[in-house]
This record gives C-alpha cells, structure tokens and sequence, in this order.
C-alpha cells in the first residue's frame, strides 16, 4: 500500500488590506463573544468606527462570514492533511487515529468558528474553488472509501459538537469514546500495512 499523497491548498482570494484588517478582527469578536455578536455594529464599535464605514470595504455581515468559513475550512484542511501525510503514513489505522485527533485537537482549540463553518448551509458557491473538497480529501485518504469517509467525519463532528455543548454525562470519559471510534473506523478502512506499523495504534489524546 502506498504512502498518502495529498494537493496543495487552493487559493484563497486574497482581500484588499483594510478588508483583510476588518476580518481579522470579526475573528477575534466571533470567538470571544459569539456567533450572535458578529454584527456590523458591534464590529464597528471593536473596530472604533461606525458600522456603515465597514461597508465600503466589504458588502454586509454575510460576506464577513463567508471570509471567516473559508479561513475556518482552510485551517482545518492544513491541520487535517498534516495528520494524513508523511513518510510513515499509511492509509488505514494510523491515519484514521490522526485524523480524528487533529480534528478535535482544531475544533475545540476554535469553537466559535468552528460552528460558524459547519452549522447550517455551506454556501459552497461563494467559497474559493476547490476548497470544501481539498479540505475534505483527507478523510477519504485516510478510509479509502468515499462514504466511510463521510461516516467518519460525521462521528467527528457529532463528537465535537456534543463535547462544545457539554451534553454528554458528567464522569464520561470522552477519551476512550474518540478511541473507540479510532477502532471502529480503523477496522472498517482495513488495516495498514508497510513499515511504520509494528505497534498498535492509539488515539494521540490519550497521551496529552
């Protein structure tokens, strides 16, 4: 079985600097106050100017979005194809248990914008070519299989989104799930083979 082999990331378009200034800073409002402060008024008042100035630099709060998503995505896709790639990779066992690993490790690291670019409709039709399928290619590189790869990602995601909302029971033990779901997706994707697998395949969180 051969080494993974990953693409480069798509361009992202790249946003005149008054823009790129007001997205910097709709980030750092989107995490430490929410998806619901994300307004043109309140980023106005971060930004100390009143809200219509921001309109000569980007359209409306949905564009404001959109620019988050893509760098959302874009981060995701770098830290996920990490986790799928280099001389050791294989698909199969190893590559599941990073990948599930550096996926939670992203999400809870960035919960705001995490929710902002996987909750509700992608507006896939706005975002920079090739982006949503680059950023997704790791999880079929991992499984081999495009629908084990979507299962995969769903079990992510509904992981991530019940560990942000607190709603599993107190005393769970949140590690030993994840690692069970390395297993269960390490066993569905087949075992690797290759140098690089002469010890089983733990899920990398359990050491932090």
């Amino acid at each position: 079985m051969t080494d993974l082999v990953t693409r480069g990331p798509p361009e992202l378009r790249q946003l005149p600097r008054r823009a790129a200034e007001i997205i910097a800073a709709a980030r750092v409002l989107l995490e430490s106050e929410g998806r619901d402060a994300l307004t043109m008024r309140r980023l106005g008042q971060v930004l100390g100017i009143r809200a219509p100035s921001i309109y000569k630099h980007l359209p409306g709060k949905h564009a404001v979005e959109v620019a988050l998503i893509e760098a959302g995505l874009a981060e995701m896709g770098e830290a996920s194809h990490r986790a799928v790639s280099g001389p050791r990779t294989r698909p199969g066992a190893a590559a599941v248990a990073g990948l599930l690993a550096a996926y939670r490790t992203e999400s809870l690291a960035r919960p705001n914008l995490y929710r902002l670019a996987t909750a509700g409709p992608l507006p896939r039709g706005e975002l920079a070519p090739g982006l949503e399928e680059w950023a997704g290619e790791p999880w079929f590189l991992a499984t081999g299989d495009p629908f084990l790869a979507q299962a995969m990602w769903s079990f992510a995601h509904g992981m991530v989104i019940l560990e942000l909302d607190h709603r599993y029971p107190d005393g769970s033990d949140l590690d030993r799930t994840w690692q069970a779901g390395v297993e269960a997706f390490a066993v569905a994707a087949g075992p690797a083979s290759g140098p690089g697998q002469d010890h089983p395949v733990r899920f990398p969180m359990e050491d932090a």
